[in-house]
Formats: structure tokens, sequence, C-alpha cells
């Protein structure tokens, strides 16, 4: 499959027809995680990350001007968008329409083809396409940086789906202004560097402690979280080398050390914050069978029971039949890398 260089999302049309824009964003799959922030408001993340951008399970959302309306409307794969998951939207509207200088309310409509909060990204595809779609809607003009930083006040991870193929978060420096300015995303050049993820899901349904709330338990109580993010300063660098090679060995055994290191700290906080469960060790077992036998497989993991597996295009299917093989309940998915958000036009809507 040939790579996409194109790595920045498209630019804003002069004007958006009807009141509405659409945009598509993929999700993202950290190899150097983000885990924790510096400023909860600001949504600054503590260490930098850096992840690959999915060509698979895209989030499509629409944002349409409703200016007789009091109060804004959210539908969420169809349904009323309810408590905090319509908090967030909202509030994330606030944002784009302080930046424009703009009171009309908004209906939203957001389509996912991933579960929502079982640790694969929706919140990243998600909060990148209603950044995008929404800053077009009301009429803000905004460079790939800029709308990195916007998509990131909703979700960190969601600055990198801004982008296709490698993308790196850099955390923020100083406070308040500073910090916002200096905490964005930017693309990662990698051309010929295209494994195949393996996305072995174990369990679709939501968290039971949400990202946020698992993420402040950690800083606040771990004894390991200080010494995980000043590794995975280490990490990251040997993570770009590793890349700017072409070393999907190395990228391997980098990832799945910062991701078990990152669940360490939470199994380490007080009280302890488990996503693993049997299903996942078991996956993570059959990835160590895998590399015993000689196929290159490494695992990285979110804020979820959910195990993604990086390997060769040709080892795919070996390591699909694996995973499902070590836990017959589960469905596997194959990924590679995919392009950065984009606005669509009336007619692919």
């Amino acid at each position: 499959m040939p790579i996409d260089h194109d790595t920045e999302p498209a630019a804003l049309p002069e004007s958006v027809l009807d009141g509405g824009a659409t945009a598509v964003a993929h999700p993202n799959i950290a190899l150097i995680k983000y885990w924790g922030k510096l400023d909860e408001r600001l949504v600054i993340p503590c260490v930098d990350s850096l992840s690959m951008t999915l060509d698979i399970l895209p989030t499509t959302t629409t944002v349409r001007l409703t200016p007789a309306a009091r109060d804004d409307t959210v539908t969420l794969d169809g349904k009323p968008a309810m408590g905090e998951q319509r908090q967030r939207i909202t509030a994330f509207l606030e944002l784009i329409r302080e930046m424009a200088g703009r009171s009309e309310r908004a209906a939203v409509d957001t389509r996912n083809t991933v579960p929502t909060g079982a640790g694969l990204a929706s919140s990243a595809s998600g909060f990148a396409a209603l950044a995008l779609a929404g800053a077009a809607a009301y009429g803000v003009a905004l460079d790939p940086t800029a709308l990195s930083r916007l998509a990131r006040r909703g979700s960190a991870s969601a600055s990198r789906s801004m982008f296709g193929g490698f993308a790196i978060c850099h955390a923020g420096r100083g406070v308040g202004a500073t910090a916002d300015l200096s905490s964005y995303a930017e693309p990662v050049s990698v051309p010929d560097f295209d494994p195949a993820l393996v996305i072995a899901l174990v369990n679709a349904r939501p968290k039971t402690v949400s990202s946020r709330a698992a993420m402040r338990r950690t800083v606040e109580t771990s004894p390991l979280y200080k010494a995980w993010a000043i590794s995975g300063k280490a990490d990251l660098a040997d993570m770009r080398a590793a890349l700017s090679r072409g070393d999907l060995e190395g990228v391997g055994e980098i990832a799945e050390r910062n991701a078990l290191g990152m669940h360490a700290t939470m199994l380490a906080a007080r009280p302890a914050v488990r996503y693993l469960s049997p299903a996942t060790l078991a996956v993570l077992d059959s990835v160590l069978q895998l590399r015993a036998d000689g196929v290159p497989a490494y695992a990285t993991m979110d804020a979820g029971p959910n195990v993604k597996v990086l390997c060769h295009h040709a080892d795919a299917a070996r390591v699909v039949d694996t995973v499902r093989d070590a836990v017959p309940a589960c469905s596997a998915i194959t990924a590679r890398r995919g392009p950065g958000a984009r606005l669509v036009t009336g007619a692919e809507r």
C-alpha cells in the first residue's frame, strides 16, 4: 500500500455552505504514551507523546449553526449525548465561539466506528473531527499547529489525530497562556516505515474508571509515576531514532516497555487502577510466544483492557490468528498508518 506523505489537515474553506461543516478524523495509537496533566483546565500534558494515526475506525462529525436555538444539541451515534459526554462537547463549542467572537448555538452530530470509552482512542478521533468541523462552521481559520492546540483542549491525544502517519504532541512548558502555546502536535517525518498494527479487542464496553479519573489518581498517588515520566524522555529519543531507521523491532521494544511502565504506575496508584483483565494477559502472553517463535510482534496498550500488536505486514494474519486462539471471544482487526483529519464536501457526507 503506498504511503500518504500528506500529513497536514486540509485548509479551511473561505465559506461553509448551509452554516455547517463535516470533518473526518481517525484514531491514533500512542507508541510513547501521554499520562498525566500539568493543567486539567487547559489539558496540558505532563509528558511528550508520539503516535501513529490509523487508517481504520474513523469518526465523522458535522457541526451546523442553529441561530434560532437557545442551546446546543448533540447526538452521538444517532442518540442524544448525555452527562459528561455532552458537557465536554458543549464546553468545546464555547471555546470555538470565544475564538470566533460569535454566540450562535450549534447542532453536533458525531458518528463513531470505534467503541467509545474502551481505550481505543475514540476521544482522539472525536475531538480532532470536532475541532476541524467546528472551526470551519464558525468561520475560524487556523493553521495546522493552531488546530492541534484547539483539539488538545478536548483531548490531548486528539491533537495528534490532526495529522496523518506519525505525530508528536509536545508537553506544555510554563503555566497559563505560555503552557497553552507550547503544547501542540506536529507531524514526524517517517517516509518509509509503514507497519501493521493488530488491534485485539477483548472488551468493547466503556471503562469502569475513566481515563481522566485514572490519570489524576495515578499522578497524585503513584510512587512510580515520576520515574516513568523521566524514563519517557529517553524512550521518546530512542523511539525517534528507531523510526528514522525503519526499525520495527526497535520501535516495538520501546513501545512495549513504555506502555507496560504506564500500566505499572496505575497498579501502584492508591487505590490501584487496573485495566488489565485475564483476557488482556492472555493476549500479552501470546505476543511473547510469537516472539519466541521468531515472529517480531510487540504489544502496546492505552487506558483499557485492549491490546494493540505492532508487527510486519507479512505477519499480521498470523498475529490475528494467534490472539484469537489465545482469547476465542476476542475480535482482531488490522490497521496501517492513516491520514490526518480533513473536511469533507456535501457529496461525501
